[in-house]
């Protein structure tokens, strides 16, 4: 995790989780790019975030990507357009593992209201220590054909 520059994005239903996953991932020394939203009263509308991250990502600003909205499935639907992200939404170990291992995942999605804190902790730091298996012989195969795509 080292060395490792993170794009954060929220709407306001991710807010609480996103102030708190900042916070953590600044303790850890990890370099936080936060694009907002910073209230978590006016409601926002979640393209305009996962837009931002994707930029910081694509530009190779930041490495990675994290974005929260309330499933976070309109977050990773909205980053899934643009070309070259390989949005996820994860809410557990395995799926987090199996995205970063296999599918080169570059932008992670959460959902603020699916689960608590401590897991998406967890799921976070899967995600950022876990390396794409470019060695193995489908992955990078699958991953191209990903990014062909329009």
């Amino acid at each position: 995790m080292e060395n490792i520059t993170i794009a954060v994005g929220c709407d306001h239903e991710g807010h609480d989780m996103k102030v708190q996953l900042v916070q953590y991932l600044s303790r850890k020394g990890i370099s936080v790019i936060d694009v907002g939203t910073n209230n978590s009263t006016n409601a926002v509308d979640y393209p305009v975030y996962a837009k931002l991250v994707c930029d910081k990502v694509l530009s190779g600003e930041a490495q990675r990507g994290l974005l929260i909205c309330e499933s976070g499935i309109g977050m990773s639907m909205a980053a899934n357009r643009f070309k070259g992200i390989r949005c996820a939404v994860c809410h557990d170990y395995f799926g987090v593992l199996m995205t970063r291992e296999h599918n080169d995942c570059n932008v992670l999605a959460l959902g603020g209201k699916v689960i608590g804190i401590e897991v998406a902790k967890q799921v976070v730091d899967t995600y950022l220590s876990t390396r794409f298996l470019s060695e193995h012989p489908n992955h990078p195969r699958r991953v191209d054909l990903l990014n062909s795509y329009p």
